[in-house]
Parts: C-alpha cells; structure tokens; sequence
C-alpha cells in the first residue's frame, strides 16, 4: 500500500478549542495481505508525532473493520505498547463511533494494560448526532460509507434519522467584537488601523516576556481561560495577561484568533496554489513564495507581514524555545491556510507547512520589496525592522533553498514527511 493510500486512512482538523483533531476511518483500510503493517505503524507514529506535544483528539470510525482487513491481536497489542506516555499524556479524548462487540473483545484483553487515567479517555458513541455534541462535526470529513451505515442505523433503531436542528440565525457583532469577524470589520472599527488589537496586543506582550518561553506556541492552557479573555476582548474591555500567570495563554489567544476568522488569513483563493509549493524546485520556491503573496488582498498581506515578523523572531530564539522556523510551521500551517470544505487532509499538511517555514525562514527575502504595495502601517514595519537580516549572528543560507529538516523539541523522533508502505 502506497502512502497516498495510507493517507486516506485519516485526516486533520481543529475542535473549538483549537486542539487537533485526527480521524481514522476503518473502512479505508485495505485488505490485510495487501498491507505492510509495519509501515502502517510507522505512518500512524508519524502522523501523531506531529501534535503529540500539544492537546489533540483522536476520533476513530470502526465501521469498515472486517474479517479482511482486520489486524492480529498480536499487532494491536504490540502497537499499543510502541505510543508510549509521550503520545498518552496529552491525548485528551478518544471517540469511538459505531462500536461492535469486537471493540469490547478488545477491551476486555487490554484492560490489563491500559491505565485508569488513559480509560476515562475512551467515549463511544452509537450514532454521529452523538459526535456532534463533541465536536465541531463540520469540521470532520465523514467516509460516505459511514454517513450510510449511520442512516441504516436509524433506521433500525427507531425510525428515519432525525432532522438537523435549525441553526438560529448569526446575530450581528458587537462594535467591540475582536474574535469571529473579517479583518475588515476590524479595520472599520478600530480607526482604519490594519493590525487587529488582538494581534498587536498578543505579539507585544509575547515579545517582551515569551521569546525564550520553552515550548511557545505548541502548550495548551484551561478552555475556560481562553473564553474568558476572549468574552473580555468582545465586550471591549481591558485584558492584562500578567493577571494569568502564564506566558501561553497569550499565545494560545493569538492561535485561536487566527483559527476563528471567517476566512483564513491567506485566503481560500490560495489554497490550491500553496498546495503546489512542493513541486516547485527547491531553489526557486522562496521566489514562488513571494509571487503567491502578490495576490494576496492588502489588508490580509499586511497582516500576514507583521505576524511573520514576529515569529520569525521567535525562531532566532530556538536555542532557548525549541521553536525553529519548521516547528512554529507546524503549529501555524493549519491556522494560516485551510480549505473553504472540510478539514486538511494529510498529504495537504506537508505542503501548507512548508509554505509556512519558508515565509518564516527567508522573512526577510519574501517581504523584502512589499513596501512598495503601501498601507502596511507602523505595526508591520515594526515587525519587519525588529527581525533583523542577520541578528544575532546567524548566518542565512542561501536564498531560494528548502529548509532541512531539523531536530524536533524534546528529542522527538525524526521521521520521514514520505513513507513507502507498499510490500
């Protein structure tokens, strides 16, 4: 089985705290004699290493697994032991949905060596209305398959499936509103000022006592914190983030406000042309960079500058934060850039993060004649004068290249962005 196969298997989205939320559908799963297992070991380790030192939730369809493409005891029980607490601790919910009497089989063999704490985790639920209490269903790309067997369900069990409650209509925004609203709302609203408050507000205090903040930008903190500051932001009043005690909630605040815009900051239109960065030559792909951001409508590049700006200041702190340009890819790509349906799916997240590195990487290079579009404002300027071209002394490479892979926090294991997993 190729990896574009495996990576059908699973796909990547965002609940509505921010966490990473990673499917896996059973009824992509090829017939046994056709699948290399270790290689499918291999590719699932990948796929978790990518999140697993932040908050994230699994959810698992089980409909599909069959006499066919089910997999030994023998390599379910050596599977669990290989995630060991490094992919446990912060797994916050495993959703099983459409459990059989296989899955309490399974249950009842591993009781043994699963944990109390890591058992509260497990949540089953029989229909997908159940889900979407959870999560942001929308969100999930569901197999046909499974909306099929879902509805064969129902119907077996009480009648048709019920309609969709009626959402209510949106009410209007607050004057003061800061999360869920265009930039150009924000725009209107704050003065003609391009840099929304949030963001201004979140990178100041972050550059002033988080750059060498281990750890920045990939730790979670409380979700009844969060929606507190964000209730404080809407209503127009006063956030003082020393009041928290902690440097990642301003951080996590500046995540979500990306994440919560209607639309992504370098918009749907962009999508398909980031997609494309990987089969650019590696030399001319900082150069493709640049050429994509001119399309960009001013507001969302200006935006975009500013915040680049920051992180790749943040980057020339690795040695103390562990965050170098790949690893801050990693937690923005997907609150940058993400498709007008649906969620990421896996092979999508290789290229929406390298486009990410390299905006943060070559800052310098890819904004380094945008000046001349006007109207970036004082912040983005700011931005761009406060990450010099050399600081600190590093030494840049040389323009246009891709960046090498490198090292990943907390001597995470490096693993290869293309698996083969065919026999």
């Amino acid at each position: 089985m190729s990896q574009p196969d495996l990576e059908e298997l699973a796909e990547i989205g965002e609940d509505r705290f921010g966490r990473r939320v990673i499917t896996f559908s059973c009824c992509r799963m090829p017939p046994s004699h056709e699948l290399n297992h270790r290689r499918l070991l291999e590719y699932l380790k990948h796929t978790l290493d990518q999140y697993v030192e932040s908050d994230y939730t699994i959810v698992y369809f089980h409909y599909g697994l069959n006499s066919r493409n089910k997999p030994s005891l023998g390599w379910l029980q050596s599977t669990y032991k290989e995630f060991d607490r490094r992919y446990k601790k912060n797994l916050k919910a495993l959703y099983v949905v459409h459990p059989t009497n296989f899955i309490k089989v399974l249950w009842t063999i591993f009781k043994p060596l699963i944990s109390h704490k890591f058992g509260r985790k497990v949540i089953y639920f029989n229909y997908l209305s159940e889900l979407r209490e959870h999560l942001k269903y929308g969100q999930l790309i569901v197999p046909p398959e499974v909306l099929r067997y879902d509805e064969k369900l129902r119907n077996l069990h009480g009648g048709q499936v019920p309609a969709p409650a009626k959402t209510p209509p949106p009410r209007p925004p607050l004057p003061t509103q800061q999360f869920g609203v265009s930039l150009q709302y924000l725009k209107d609203k704050n003065q003609g000022e391009l840099i929304p408050p949030v963001l201004r507000f979140t990178v100041t205090y972050l550059r002033e006592k988080g750059l060498r903040t281990e750890g920045l930008f990939r730790r979670s903190a409380s979700v009844h914190t969060i929606r507190e500051i964000q209730r404080l932001y809407d209503q127009g009043k006063p956030v003082n983030f020393d009041d928290y005690g902690d440097v990642h909630i301003p951080a996590v605040i500046l995540k979500t406000f990306l994440r919560e815009l209607p639309q992504p900051l370098l918009t749907f239109t962009a999508y398909e042309q980031i997609l494309g960065i990987t089969s650019v030559e590696s030399s001319l792909r900082v150069t493709r960079c640049h050429q994509i951001l001119q399309s960009l409508p001013e507001h969302n590049y200006a935006v975009l500058r500013y915040l680049m700006g920051f992180l790749h200041e943040v980057s020339r702190e690795s040695i103390f934060n562990k965050m170098n340009s790949s690893n801050l890819a990693c937690v923005f790509g997907l609150n940058l850039i993400w498709p007008s349906q649906g969620a990421s799916s896996l092979s999508a997240l290789v290229p929406m993060n390298l486009f990410t590195e390299l905006l943060i990487e070559y800052y310098e290079m890819v904004f380094s004649t945008q000046e001349a579009r006007g109207g970036l404002g004082a912040g983005a300027v700011e931005a761009g004068e406060r990450s010099g071209p050399v600081s600190r002394g590093r030494t840049p490479r040389r323009p246009g290249l891709a960046p090498r892979a490198s090292a990943a926090p907390d001597g995470a294991r490096e693993t290869p962005l293309v698996l083969e997993a065919s026999r």
